[in-house]
């Protein structure tokens, strides 16, 4: 190999390095940004099951049982089916079974 050929080997070689580091950075900002998006979806599901625990209480507290019940039935699903997360009790999980 003589020494052009090396000089060209080496120049290709820094350009491919360069080429994949520029893909790599990229890579990390998609990365990046789809942890973002998860979080902010993360964040609106909690929300939900928030006022949806408000909503439960409320129908306990004005004697719609059977509301809170269904209620309580389906935020239950939502956490182990959807949520893929523990059922956890709500402070209104007393409602007797009519």
């Amino acid at each position: 190999m003589t020494e052009a050929d090396e000089i060209v080997d080496d120049s290709l070689q820094d350009a491919s390095d360069s080429q994949r580091s520029t893909l790599d950075a990229e890579r990390r900002a998609r990365i990046r940004e789809l942890e973002e998006e998860l979080e902010r979806y993360r964040q609106a599901s909690e929300d939900a099951l928030q006022q949806l625990d408000w909503c439960i209480g409320y129908m306990h507290g004005s004697n719609k049982l059977r509301i809170a019940k269904a209620l309580a039935r389906n935020r239950a699903f939502i956490r182990t089916n959807l949520m893929k997360r523990p059922e956890e009790p709500v402070p209104t999980q007393q409602i007797e079974e009519r």
